[in-house]
C-alpha cells in the first residue's frame, strides 16, 4: 500500500479543535451506534481509570480525527464510531473536545472501532488518501483497528505490525486480546437498552465480562438478596 509522505504540514497556521467543524451534517446511520458506543465506554471506564490515575485519556464517539487540512475541512477528517487515546488531557484549555486534531496532539489512538452500517466496504477501503482502512493504516496508525458487523454478529480486529494491518485470529474464547489495555474484545448476545443484539463487549484477560454500571449495581442487589435469604433461613432478620 502507498505510504503517506505529505500531511500538508507546509500549510500554516493550522486550526485547532475549536476552529474545525465537528459534524459533516449527516445523520447517524443506524440506531445502534450510540448505545453501542455508550456500552463500550461505560464498561471499560474502571480499567481506564486504573491505567490513568490522573485521568489523562480521551474517548471519542463518532468524533472527527483531523489528519490533514482540506477545503472543506471535513474532508480531512476520519470519524471513527469509537476510539481511545491514552496520555492526553480529556479537556483542551478547559473546553470539551469538538474533534481530535492529529497534527496538534501527535498521539495516535490505541484502538479505533468502526460499526458497519452497510456492506463493510467503506470500513475496508484501501484507496490512498480516501479509504478509511488506508487512512488508519498509513496516517493515523492506531495499533488496533476493529470492524464490527452487528448483522453478522462478528468483529474483525487488525493489529499494526511492520507498518501494515494484520488480521488477528480469535483466542479460545472467540475474543481478541488488546494487551496494552489488559482486555479482550468480542461479541456477546444480550439485552442492552431494552434490545437484544450481538453487542460488542470487553472482557478481562481471564475471560470475565466487564460490566456496565447498571450491571454492577444489579449484581450487587442480587448478592444482597442472596445474603438476606440465607440469613432468613437461619432465623435472622436481615433488617434488624
Amino acid at each position: 500500500m502507498t505510504s503517506a509522505t505529505n500531511l500538508d504540514t507546509d500549510l500554516t497556521p493550522f486550526p485547532d479543535h475549536t476552529q474545525l467543524p465537528d459534524s459533516d451534517g449527516t445523520f447517524v446511520k443506524n440506531w445502534q451506534e450510540h448505545p453501542q458506543s455508550i456500552l463500550l465506554t461505560d464498561s471499560i471506564t474502571p480499567i481506564l481509570q486504573q491505567l490513568h490515575l490522573e485521568g489523562q485519556y480521551c474517548i471519542g464517539q463518532d468524533l472527527g480525527i483531523y489528519w490533514r487540512l482540506t477545503d472543506p475541512p471535513e474532508k480531512g477528517a476520519a470519524a471513527p464510531d469509537w476510539f481511545y487515546v491514552g496520555n492526553v488531557p480529556p479537556l483542551l484549555d478547559g473546553l470539551t473536545r469538538r474533534s481530535y486534531v492529529f497534527w496538534r496532539e501527535h498521539i495516535a489512538p490505541l484502538i479505533v472501532l468502526e460499526f458497519v452500517s452497510s456492506d463493510g466496504s467503506e470500513e475496508r477501503d484501501t484507496t490512498p488518501w480516501k479509504g478509511k482502512f488506508w487512512i488508519y493504516e498509513q496516517v493515523i496508525r492506531p495499533p488496533f483497528y476493529g470492524i464490527y458487523e452487528v448483522n453478522k454478529a462478528s468483529v474483525e480486529v487488525y493489529e499494526l505490525i511492520g507498518g501494515q494491518y494484520q488480521l488477528l485470529a480469535a483466542n479460545e474464547r472467540g475474543h481478541y486480546p488488546i494487551p496494552p489495555l489488559g482486555v479482550e474484545l468480542g461479541i456477546r448476545l444480550g439485552i442492552y437498552q431494552n434490545v437484544e443484539l450481538p453487542w460488542l463487549r470487553w472482557w478481562d484477560l481471564q475471560g470475565n465480562l466487564l460490566l456496565t454500571g447498571d450491571e454492577r449495581a444489579a449484581q450487587e442487589r442480587q448478592r444482597a438478596d442472596r445474603l438476606a435469604a440465607q440469613l432468613r433461613s437461619l432465623g435472622i432478620d436481615p433488617d434488624a
